[in-house]
């Protein structure tokens, strides 16, 4: 019978199939028309996939769908996002479908602040195997593909034409799962990240006071959706007075933060504390 979200989720994509139909439109036609992949109108369509709002604004734009309908869609994926056990993470069929990797896909300016883990996007293998290891009811095979869609989504980085902008908070640095060694190679990562044209990597330092007290994680993707982070899952707002909200707190952690030289000198102090830590590391 499947879960509760797992139904939900073959509603909405079942209404979308058949307003297709009444359309007229093949898949590959709706996808062309509202500029995604083929595949992605698929997954959906099957319940395999949660759309993002920009996602699924895309596809009712595309269908022409009346405000009426496009209320009724709107409302199907809040219900999937509301169901029992929140957006799928390392135990559901469909990783890559989350609203923060449809979002950051289609966005060309990422800002991400963090205060409890590390941005997805600069995570290493083995940091968001930990990640997902501690998300509820996950799966050997579920954290595997979870941790693979993961570091896939990365390769967005390297893309000409795309910006993106992380802010951390110093307690994010010093937040570890795992070992020593596991922080080493991820902060390595950081480094290597930190020196890419196309991101700035921000840290606000312990010893700075916060500008706005931080109360969970969030990604502004473009200025048409921010993806809110916290226990439960992801939830991707749309609502533009929202977004404005959430631009202006990250302004505040940004102009916060340390940037360039500043910031590579303090990710190498932590670097060398972690070094301390580990009883392989010879110096």
């Amino acid at each position: 019978m499947g879960s509760e979200r797992q139904q939900r989720m073959k509603a909405l994509g079942a209404r979308l199939k058949g307003l297709r139909g009444e359309a007229g439109l093949t898949g590959a036609m709706l996808a062309q028309r509202a500029g995604v992949g083929q595949p992605t109108v698929s997954k959906v369509e099957n319940g395999r996939m949660v759309p993002s709002v920009d996602v699924l604004g895309r596809l009712t734009r595309a269908l022409g769908l009346d405000e009426s309908t496009t209320r009724e869609v709107r409302d199907l994926l809040v219900a999937v996002e509301t169901a029992p056990g929140g957006v799928e993470f390392a135990g559901g069929e469909a990783p890559t479908g989350s609203p923060l990797d449809e979002a950051v896909r289609s966005a060309r300016l990422v800002r991400s602040f963090q205060c409890v883990v590390l941005p997805a996007m600069l995570q290493s293998a083995e940091y968001a195997r930990h990640v997902f290891d501690s998300a509820p009811d996950s799966t050997p095979e579920g954290v595997g593909r979870a941790v693979a869609a993961r570091v896939e989504r990365q390769s967005l980085l390297y893309e000409p034409g795309r910006e993106s902008v992380f802010v951390l908070t110093e307690g994010v640095l010093r937040t570890w799962p795992g070992s020593p060694g596991l922080m080493l190679a991820q902060f390595d990562r950081l480094l290597a990240v930190e020196s890419l044209r196309t991101v700035r990597l921000g840290v606000i330092p312990w010893r700075r006071s916060v500008p706005v007290m931080p109360r969970h994680g969030f990604t502004l993707c473009d200025r048409r959706a921010v993806v809110v982070e916290s226990l439960r899952g992801e939830r991707a707002l749309d609502d533009s007075a929202e977004i404005a909200a959430y631009e202006e707190t990250f302004a505040c952690f940004e102009e916060a933060a340390i940037f360039g030289a500043e910031v590579r000198e303090l990710l190498l102090r932590v670097m060398r504390e972690f070094q301390e830590l580990d009883p392989s590391t010879t110096r």
